[in-house]
């Protein structure tokens, strides 16, 4: 990834411009800039909300685990993390856990 420059080496005025030309051209590029700025904090936002609601056996493993054993007498040593977590489908892959 290359180090960033300072806008002011890539951005160029017509030798022409109006200083209101000028300053119309320095509010577009203020606005364009802002605007990527807050789409990247949108996407950033979005990616730490999909992280924490994203389905996981995080502390439910024994809980699951002993639920199969008080209703079927049937030990579950492990519940991979690969098991289903919606909870009629694990229950009804019990017997393979």
């Amino acid at each position: 990834m290359e180090p960033e420059t300072d806008v002011t080496d890539r951005l160029s005025l017509p030798d022409d411009a109006t200083d209101e030309e000028a300053a119309a051209i320095a509010a577009a590029v203020a606005a364009h800039v802002a605007d990527g700025e807050r789409a990247a904090v949108a996407v950033a936002a979005a990616a730490a909300a999909a992280a924490r609601s994203e389905d996981s056996w995080e502390g439910e493993k024994w809980a699951f685990s002993g639920r199969v054993d008080a209703t079927s007498g049937r030990r579950v040593r492990r519940v991979p993390d690969g098991a289903p977590r919606e909870k009629w489908a694990a229950a009804g892959r019990a017997d393979r856990l």
